[in-house]
């Protein structure tokens, strides 16, 4: 019988940004190393200086390493994006893994139809398997289905639950640098829309989250200076407006806003000179998802 010869690479890897988690990242590699897909798994470690880097050569020879000498946040997606030569590539966190089976379904629905930029996943909360409250967000979007798109059009998603179209992802830029980390997948998906892809959301395509219990200090504050920032560099000059007066108003009841906008103002400058509008259609969609969440 004629040696078959390697299996064919798959179409789809598998990014992960960590930081010091290396106990939950080893045991969310087992998984991803498992899957039938088999697909080709890289590790960005952001200076973790918990032993990270020694796990992966003892125990994971066949996963991919890129060691940064920084923690760049949400940016070390983006260096993995560009060190990982697939045609998709699936996000995950070191707490996060994909279900079997979820990253064929994705390479499917890719395949037909080439302007799709990026897929949210249905995310279950392990260890239970409870549906995340976004699933029902993400499935309930006043924007609609599209034809031919498994599931409605949307503007955001969970970054551990995405996979994207490579060349889309990099040619919208990926995670912005001036967000670093919190809420930063909204700019994105802003981004891609913007630039022609179509962002959806499609529950046949799973994702399984398991984050740590107890409180995330920093974690407010972090988003809703990102949330204003976005603002600054996408929406509307009044919109801009109307966010920083509303974080303003704020600071002197609540420490998250008021950390939020001590952080935001050093950064204004760097967002005025790098402010891309919304084309008038995504504004137009933007808006809509607003006014269904009550944030008119």
């Amino acid at each position: 019988m004629p040696n078959a010869g390697p299996p064919a690479a798959s179409p789809v890897g598998v990014v992960i940004a960590t930081r010091n988690r290396a106990a939950s990242l080893a045991a969310t590699l087992e998984r991803l190393t498992a899957l039938p897909e088999r697909p080709q798994v890289l590790v960005v470690d952001n200076a973790s200086t918990d032993g990270t880097r020694a796990l992966l050569a003892e125990r994971f020879p066949q996963v991919r390493l890129l060691g940064l000498p920084a923690n760049r946040g949400a940016l070390a997606r983006n260096d993995g994006a560009r060190a990982l030569p697939a045609r998709y590539i699936a996000f995950s966190d070191d707490d996060s893994w994909w279900a079997p089976g979820a990253l064929s379904a994705a390479v499917d629905l890719m395949e037909a139809d080439p302007s799709l930029g990026l897929i949210a996943a249905r995310t279950l909360v392990a260890p239970d398997q409870t549906p995340d409250p976004l699933n029902e967000t993400l499935a309930s979007s006043p924007l609609g289905a599209a034809p031919g798109l498994p599931g409605p059009h949307v503007l955001g998603f969970l970054g551990c639950a995405a996979v994207a179209r490579r060349t889309a992802f990099l040619d919208a830029g990926g995670y912005h640098p001036l967000l670093f980390f919190g809420a930063e997948e909204t700019l994105l998906a802003y981004d891609l829309t913007a630039a022609g892809w179509r962002v959806c959301y499609a529950p046949q395509v799973t994702a399984v989250h398991q984050p740590a219990h107890g409180p995330r200090p920093g974690r407010s504050t972090l988003v809703r200076r990102n949330e204003v920032l976005t603002a600054w560099l996408r929406r509307p000059l009044p919109v801009a407006f109307r966010d920083t007066w509303r974080l303003a108003r704020d600071a002197p009841r609540d420490r998250a806003a008021a950390r939020a906008l001590g952080q935001l103002l050093p950064r204004l400058p760097l967002a005025l000179r790098a402010r891309r509008p919304l084309p008038a259609d995504v504004e137009r969609d933007v808006r809509r998802l607003e006014h269904a969440h009550g944030r008119p």
